[in-house]
């Protein structure tokens, strides 16, 4: 559904490609970050011994990089975003409301372990403000994609740009796996010095 927000479409509903755009990502890094806010206020009740917090996002990165790379499904649900708010709302309403839902992670298809990774790391922080960082990260993380699609203004640049999304799909996955458990590796050897 996300691939249908570009200039060529959002012109062709008489809507501007950025400020839809625009839209999702604020949408996207609100509820990321009110997600983490929540997050992180509850580690916050949680005393953690030092480092702690450090080993439980290492572990958690790993394990998701792990299990993204076994190609095992991350739970959650089988929904995607309601595609009948394109042709009902203008573009900054679905915009936002899109990117609403796609920054919280989970309430809509989750694709990556990396997902609750974020949400681990947010609690593991133990600060509301630091947990909303987080988490604000991950939600403007979420709307890259679609600035990426930035150019597609006619409709051979849609077929080369959808073209090229749908190829590097593999290798986007492969490489998120592979940064997700270099990550916690890291971050254990860093808390082990």
């Amino acid at each position: 559904m996300l691939s249908s927000i570009h200039p060529l479409g959002e012109r062709a509903r008489h809507n501007r490609w950025a400020l839809t755009v625009a839209a999702f990502t604020m949408g996207a890094a609100i509820s990321g970050s009110l997600a983490g806010l929540a997050l992180g206020a509850v580690g916050s009740l949680v005393q953690l011994p030092d480092r702690s917090g450090l080993m439980v996002t290492a572990g958690a990165a790993l394990a998701a990089g792990v299990l993204d790379m076994a190609r095992i499904r991350a739970p959650g649900p089988s929904r995607q975003v309601n595609e009948t708010w394109i042709g009902a709302f203008r573009g900054w309403v679905y915009g936002a409301g899109f990117g609403l839902e796609l920054g919280l992670g989970s309430v809509t298809y989750v694709v990556t372990w990396g997902v609750y990774a974020s949400y681990l790391a947010a609690l593991a922080t133990a600060s509301p403000t630091l947990g909303a960082l987080v988490g604000a990260g991950f939600g403007v993380g979420r709307s890259l994609s679609l600035w990426l699609a930035g150019r597609v203004d006619r409709p051979s640049r849609l077929t080369g740009f959808n073209r090229r999304l749908a190829s590097a799909g593999p290798l986007v996955r492969k490489t998120s796996a592979v940064a997700l458990s270099v990550l916690g590796v890291g971050l254990i050897a860093g808390g082990a010095l």
